[in-house]
């Protein structure tokens, strides 16, 4: 069940959060960057794994951190490159991809509950009435408790229902 919320993904009590970054992403911005400052060894972790796997966009990684801390870092953008400084845009066809990856490792982790921004349409570039349909469809058809929160409220937490 897909549950729209309002609050702070960070006050989430669910298993595990996602959200979309690019390869080697320096997570600077927005909700990644409220990640990387909660949980720094994940962004050396993700810079360690993108060197050693060279994802592509629509990758999926889980990152595991103390006291069962989960965050799925979505390949929705592609990465920089180095002779461009523009931030690389994410695609509908990307997102695509990461949502099917997104519903892999929630299947494999048996993932019990799930949050999630409104992906991709912040520093991604989409519009959120195009990406809706796309979680919607992948996520929809999960036995678990998905929550998209898709209004920020700073140290508001959301309400959760069966999280």
């Amino acid at each position: 069940m897909i549950y729209q919320v309002e609050g702070d993904i960070l006050l989430s009590k669910t298993q595990a959060i996602a959200h979309g970054v690019r390869i080697n992403d320096p997570m600077d911005k927005g909700l990644a960057l409220a990640l990387h400052n909660q949980y720094p060894g994940m962004h050396k972790d993700f810079h360690h794994w993108c060197h050693k796997h060279h994802p592509e966009p629509g990758d999926a990684w889980l990152w595991g951190g103390v006291d069962g801390v989960r965050i799925i870092n979505l390949i929705t953008q592609e990465g920089l490159d180095s002779h461009d400084h523009r931030l690389g845009k994410a695609t509908l066809t990307t997102v695509n991809h990461a949502l099917r990856a997104l519903v892999k490792v929630i299947e494999h982790e048996k993932i019990n509950s799930l949050a999630l921004p409104k992906l991709a349409t912040g520093i991604g570039g989409l519009e959120w009435d195009d990406v809706w349909p796309l979680i919607d469809n992948h996520l929809g058809k999960l036995d678990i408790p998905v929550y998209v929160y898709t209004t920020y409220h700073a140290n508001h937490q959301a309400q959760e229902p069966s999280a």
